[in-house]
């Protein structure tokens, strides 16, 4: 790459995902003198993100499709034209899935980075001039060297400086995340190549909001980030099972040691347990890296925020079952919620999805609604665990789009996800057409509990010594 900070004209996002889609119709729309053009292999979803009807976008975000629309056509550009997208581009963002292992050394905890070799594998073969490369999807530390590796050895005469530019996006906020972000990070060992991105970024974000370090602490940040906020979660969610003991309130307790500024009121929401594509993931990386350097006690330690996280999704389960007589066989359970969280369509690491395996083990009979996840997406979603035929799971399940259906004769209820809709329903006519006594299980604090109980409910909610969870 030559010498000198290479003007951008062109960028080209592999990864038309939960990432890639937001964080790249951002960036268009921020930057119109910049052509950014997402591709993916995948037709369906590249399909979806170009469908006429902005309500069929294959990711959900508030204020996303409004994004779309202003800069779709104009300057962002959604194709599965893989190679043209790489040739044109002098900056490509790489914003593709790193599960965790399935198989092999590091199954269950390290990052598979498949997706990322594959990705430098074809940009090496296909790219003919200099390219800037930022790494977008969250990576464990020190991947940027196979990336070099990959890409140094590719023999066309194409010179790389990659970048580590991870995100720190909610899902249900993104869009704002992205507009105002607390702040933006990037790593990297040219300085010219930085300033390329940083540049970009300072369309809208100010100056001392845009953070530089070596690529390995910029890699690192992320992964420690998301350890140190599920780390929180399991915190207070710990706290909850001990409130149910003693007559506290979580919601108390929370709401008093959020105001001491030392340590602040965000993620101290106690609930059935954390769920998405990023906080137990990057946890189990963290642990696999640590091991594989002999830290040992710095492993456990991180570990047992992902223990914290089993046991509370397995212990509200156990309680629905207890509850109902302990058994559920035969007996239907309405699902309010699929969804890791709100103001999303993400479903992965759910919590909804364990407590739904728990209980089909116990032989329940479930009814799924949520206003943004679709009936395909449950299937696939119980179907990925394989703990049972997947035409049990579809004998089992049913997935509904009215509330009222899916609670019409249920035995209980239980809330999955904090959509704010579930407040303004009719749950007095709820509770006039459910089996008696009517159970309400809030796995997110998110109802009223007094007011249930004046309607005439059975309220077990998270975290309240009254009601034994």
């Amino acid at each position: 790459m030559a010498d000198y900070k290479m003007e951008i004209k062109n960028i080209c996002c592999i990864g038309a995902g939960y990432v890639g889609g937001p964080t790249m119709a951002v960036i268009a729309h921020q930057c119109p003198h910049i052509k950014v053009t997402i591709v993916d292999m995948n037709v369906a979803r590249i399909n979806a993100w170009n469908d006429e009807n902005l309500d069929n976008l294959p990711v959900y975000e508030p204020g996303l499709s409004e994004i779309v629309a202003g800069s779709r056509g104009k300057n962002l550009f959604f194709s599965t034209d893989v190679d043209k997208g790489i040739r044109e581009a002098e900056m490509i963002f790489i914003s593709v899935n790193t599960p965790t292992k399935t198989y092999g050394k590091g199954k269950g905890m390290a990052a598979d980075l498949k997706f990322i070799e594959l990705c430098a594998r074809k940009i090496a073969e296909v790219a003919n001039s200099d390219k800037i490369i930022v790494e977008k999807s969250t990576l464990p530390v020190r991947t940027a060297e196979a990336l070099k590796s990959i890409l140094e050895n590719s023999g066309n005469n194409v010179r790389y400086h990659i970048l580590s530019n991870p995100e720190f996006l909610a899902e249900g906020t993104a869009i704002e995340d992205l507009l105002n972000p607390d702040r933006v990070l990037i790593g990297g060992e040219d300085k010219d190549a930085v300033d390329s991105l940083v540049e970009i970024y300072s369309n809208w974000v100010s100056s001392e909001k845009i953070l530089t370090t070596n690529l390995w602490s910029s890699e690192l940040s992320k992964l420690t980030a998301n350890a140190f906020l599920a780390q929180r979660v399991s915190s207070i969610n710990a706290i909850s099972e001990l409130c149910e003991k003693t007559e506290a309130d979580v919601n108390e307790v929370s709401k008093a040691i959020g105001m001491d500024s030392r340590i602040g009121p965000k993620f101290l929401k106690a609930s059935v347990g954390f769920g998405g594509s990023c906080f137990q993931k990057d946890i189990l990386n963290l642990v696999y890296i640590a091991r594989s350097y002999g830290l040992q006690e710095v492993a456990a330690y991180w570990e047992q925020v992902i223990i914290m996280n089993d046991h509370q999704k397995r212990r509200f389960a156990e309680r629905i079952v207890q509850t109902l007589f302990n058994t559920v066989s035969g007996k239907k359970i309405a699902f309010l919620g699929w969804a890791f969280k709100k103001d999303t369509n993400d479903t992965r690491e759910s919590a909804a999805i364990y407590v739904a395996d728990y209980l089909l083990n116990e032989e329940a009979e479930l009814v799924v609604y949520d206003p943004k996840v679709t009936a395909e997406q449950v299937y696939a979603d119980l179907d990925y665990l394989n703990t049972r035929d997947a035409s049990l799971n579809r004998k089992l399940v049913r997935i509904v789009n009215d509330p009222y259906e899916a609670c019409n004769q249920a035995h209980g209820i239980a809330i999955l996800t904090e959509w704010d809709e579930f407040n303004a329903y009719d749950w007095e006519k709820i509770n006039k057409n459910m089996k008696r006594p009517a159970f309400i299980f809030d796995g997110r604090s998110a109802l009223n509990k007094e007011e249930l109980r004046q309607t005439g409910f059975e309220v077990y909610s998270i975290g309240s010594s009254n009601v034994g969870i």
